[in-house]
């Protein structure tokens, strides 16, 4: 049986090794994490990616999971409201479609107890070399003994670490869209009721929804600036609190709980654009490969749909005798177009909304089936 390692313990990686154990292969996940990461925004299922989720018998606990927003309230710089909206929210889109906006901790929760059964699970370990030769992928580990592996997948995110070691550094891939992006939880002291409120000024802004049954709030702070992402959080969150700091309404209780948060978490709004997602028995796959951006509302969407074509793909050409080349032909020949137009959502339209038109093209974009 073939051995694949999955770098990435998300949304990617473990909709892949479901789908690698399903087509026949021996999926080891190895994530940096020691535990589930807590925390993170509401992110969107749509299109073709409900079908995955189908596919995967969850569409009945993702549809269980899922927020119950009412709408959303826009509000000036002082905190008075210049529009209302109970037929869509800036989150989740039309609240009378078929999409479905659940916590990423939900989701990953939920992937990772549906995947558990036939994958082999790693916690606290990061790759840190691989060698390849006519044997396989020969892989170290920064506390893990090496070992060889048949092929391995990069689906390890923004700052994909499989990335850097098989393709090059990061900055030879990443388009900087102008933005960083800081996302926590707090108790909710705005009372707010399945319903939403974004305030902007300038080029500084904030969304803030509650979740857990209205007890828990997830505050976005976004602001406008091309400096490079910052990975320590101690100094990421005392920059988001400088750049936010301007903004009036209730932006010193935002930045006192943004202080407490034990789930700051912060980042550039960046795309991943590369010339291939693959070289020798190596692959990539969602954000590692061809990260959208928040902006696009699609990077959930793409990591499942991404992993269902890789995996399957995969399979067709085990079962046919063949090798891995022609697998990964193949899935960057099917997804790059649906790629190509979901990344485009995030950039058609700089500081609004792309065009509903558009948001439903690149939804439905692909088909699961060849």
């Amino acid at each position: 049986m073939q051995t694949v390692l999955v770098s990435g313990g998300g949304i990617a990686g473990l909709t892949l090794a479901h789908w690698l154990r399903r087509n026949g292969f021996a999926p080891t996940v190895v994530e940096l994490a020691a535990a589930p990461r807590r925390g993170g925004q509401a992110v969107d299922i749509r299109g073709v990616a409900l079908d995955v989720v189908d596919r995967m018998g969850l569409t009945g606990p993702i549809r269980a999971a899922r927020t119950r927003m009412r709408g959303m309230s826009v509000l000036d710089a002082d905190g008075n409201e210049v529009h209302r909206s109970t037929e869509a929210t800036y989150s989740s889109g039309r609240l009378d479609s078929d999409d479905v906006e659940l916590l990423r901790e939900d989701l990953v929760a939920l992937l990772h107890e549906h995947a558990s059964e036939g994958v082999e699970f790693v916690s606290g370990d990061s790759i840190t070399g691989l060698r390849e030769d006519e044997h396989g992928v020969h892989v170290t580990f920064a506390h893990g003994a090496p070992r060889t592996f048949d092929l391995v997948v990069g689906a390890d995110g923004l700052h994909s670490g499989v990335r850097r070691l098989a393709f090059g550094p990061e900055e030879r891939f990443l388009r900087h869209l102008g933005s960083h992006v800081a996302i926590f939880g707090a108790d909710n002291f705005l009372g707010l009721e399945d319903w939403q409120v974004w305030q902007r000024d300038g080029h500084a802004g904030y969304g803030i929804y509650p979740v857990r049954g209205n007890r828990e709030l997830r505050i976005t702070f976004g602001y406008g600036s091309d400096e490079p992402a910052v990975r320590d959080m101690a100094q990421a969150r005392r920059q988001v609190a400088e750049r936010m700091g301007a903004l009036r309404w209730e932006t010193p209780r935002l930045l006192a709980a943004l202080e407490r948060a034990p789930d700051f978490y912060a980042d550039v709004m960046a795309q991943v654009h590369l010339d291939r997602w693959s070289v020798g028995r190596t692959a990539l796959v969602g954000d590692a490969g061809y990260c959208a951006s928040l902006l696009s509302g699609q990077g959930t969407s793409l990591a499942l749909v991404g992993a269902h074509v890789l995996a399957d793909e995969l399979g067709r050409e085990r079962a046919a005798g063949g090798d891995h080349r022609a697998a990964f032909t193949r899935y960057e020949e099917r997804m790059r177009p649906f790629v190509a137009l979901n990344q485009a959502l995030a950039t058609e339209n700089p500081g609004g909304p792309p065009a509903e038109e558009s948001v439903e093209r690149a939804k439905h974009a692909i088909a699961l089936d060849r």
